[in-house]
């Protein structure tokens, strides 16, 4: 959690996520076999002593089996490069960058069409505390190495004033970035057809996005994107122009402590969805109409339905006053900070 201005407004910020927290794990039902009720399997488990707060997942389409990961606020500008079996195979530096607040991380092309990561540092737990933010670049290596790359940097405004964030999602296709936004009213964001490393990039609002959205991706093919909170997942369609259109149908995910991650696999076929902790599996999970790699574009017109479409919405435990409680104390946490920073 980054640092604000003053220590009481630090503090209240950090109760409120503290509680939202508490709150998102206290709606889940109990770890207990939800990996097999979700229908997820462990693609791999992060056992490497420097990553104890993954944020964010990408999987590669340059380096078959090579999926990317990042620590959370407070840590330093590095990019960890994991093999299949989870093992780091290569450590990223990010020369000229810091690690305030990243939150996530998506795979696009620069200015001339080459691979390249991006890496958001787009996390604000005061709701407001930074005039800008940062989207970091650097070109995706052409060899699995432990390295220092120069970054490229890009301030990020958005257009109605600044907010929390940890999704941040590229679109193959179009290379356009999008971010969501976190909290209840949550608000899907889309940057300039090209980003500028001078000025600003004045990011607009395009639409709605889950509430406490942690994070999301575009598939491989670009037909289809995610996004995820602590409690599931929702696909989405996109639409003609490259932006994240309706809603397909949600997506359960197995039981994590904290789940803040989620990428396509690089055959489009699965997701790949990671939480905050040590040594902590990252489960993967079908796409849903997705059959085979040599035609993923299916999950874009798998709209139908069977049951109920809130696997996204979290699972009610049995003892709903304990639940209740938490989510009381979120609310009224966030609406105690939110009046204390007006008067302020």
């Amino acid at each position: 959690m980054s640092v604000g201005p003053s220590a009481p407004r630090a503090l209240l910020g950090a109760a409120a996520a503290l509680a939202l927290g508490a709150a998102a794990t206290a709606c889940w039902a109990p770890p207990a076999a939800a990996g097999t009720a979700a229908g997820g399997d462990t693609a791999f488990t992060i056992r490497d002593p420097r990553i104890t707060e993954s944020s964010g997942l990408a999987a590669s389409t340059a380096h078959p089996g090579i999926v990317y990961t990042h620590n959370d606020s407070g840590g330093v500008p590095k990019i960890y490069a994991l093999g299949p079996d989870g093992r780091v195979r290569a450590v990223l530096t990010l020369g000229g960058a810091s690690a305030r607040d990243w939150e996530g991380m998506a795979l696009g092309k620069d200015e001339r069409g080459r691979p390249a990561i991006y890496m958001g540092d787009i996390g604000d737990n005061l709701g407001g505390a930074w005039p800008y933010v940062t989207v970091y670049r650097i070109p995706e290596p052409a060899r699995i190495r432990s390295q220092t790359i120069r970054a490229t940097a890009f301030k990020i405004k958005y257009a109605d004033g600044p907010r929390n964030a940890e999704t941040l999602m590229v679109n193959p296709r179009t290379n356009r970035l999008y971010i969501a936004s976190k909290l209840f009213g949550g608000a899907l964001y889309e940057a300039p057809k090209h980003l500028r490393t001078s000025g600003y990039n004045v990011m607009h609002k395009i639409g709605k996005a889950p509430a406490m959205a942690t994070d999301g991706a575009f598939a491989p093919d670009g037909s289809t994107c995610v996004i995820r909170t602590y409690f599931g997942a929702r696909m989405y369609a996109v639409k003609p122009d490259g932006s994240p259109g309706k809603s397909l149908r949600s997506v359960s995910l197995p039981f994590q402590p904290q789940g803040e991650s989620i990428t396509y696999t690089a055959d489009g076929r699965y997701f790949l969805a990671g939480s905050e902790g040590e040594n902590q599996p990252v489960y993967k999970v079908s796409v849903p109409g997705a059959k085979s790699p040599a035609s993923p574009s299916a999950s874009a017109k798998t709209a139908e339905k069977t049951g109920k479409d809130d696997a996204d919405q979290g699972h009610r435990d049995a003892g709903g006053v304990r639940t209740g409680l938490f989510v009381a104390l979120a609310i009224a946490a966030c609406v105690g900070y939110g009046l204390f920073r007006r008067r302020g």
